[in-house]
């Protein structure tokens, strides 16, 4: 049976545009923490099966599309356009994921191009942003936002997947360098 507490937090999740917190909601509902959990709890249960899901994802509650349902609003939000990154786009911004807070300059040395111009479409996409000075340059650093973790569906940093299996067996490169060397 839904109830009004239920009704006023989908009232909520309906408008916003980021993830909100049980605290927040709490805060505004007038209720105890614990009660806004019981009821987002039984939300998400109510919600099964439909073409939209209650997920908590970088620490607060929203409405998303079922995943199941990608192809879908994929064809309804591009409407025949692409609007995808680069794969310059995507290595600048896997950079500066792993490797936040990040300077441009730093991000170009990795990359061994220059990220001026994919940068500026980072940040105007709201993937990337500003987040204070290098000390000894005073270069602007860079970090991902929360849209970027609300993307990729990740509560957090530290929810990205690992790099070690992706990256090269180095005792392995070491043998064919020395081979070529003999």
């Amino acid at each position: 049976m839904m109830n009004e507490l239920h009704r006023s937090i989908e009232a909520i999740l309906m408008v916003v545009d980021e993830p909100v917190t049980e605290t927040t909601l709490a805060t505004i509902l007038e209720q105890p923490v614990e009660e806004i959990e019981r009821a987002i709890t039984e939300l998400v249960l109510t919600f099964e099966g439909r073409g939209f899901e209650l997920k908590k994802i970088n620490g607060g509650w929203r409405f998303y599309s079922h995943p199941d349902q990608s192809s879908v609003v994929e064809r309804f939000v591009l409407d025949g356009q692409q609007n995808r990154l680069t794969q310059a786009a995507l290595e600048t911004l896997a950079v500066i994921a792993y490797r936040q807070p990040i300077s441009r300059a730093r991000v170009s040395a990795i990359r061994g191009v220059n990220v001026e111009a994919v940068m500026k479409t980072l940040v105007n996409r709201g993937l990337v942003e500003e987040s204070g000075l290098e000390h000894e340059s005073g270069a602007i650093l860079y970090k991902t936002t929360s849209y970027f973790l609300e993307r990729l569906g990740v509560n957090s940093i530290e929810d990205l997947p690992a790099l070690a299996p992706y990256l090269p067996d180095l005792a392995a490169l070491d043998e064919v360098l020395d081979s070529l060397t003999d």
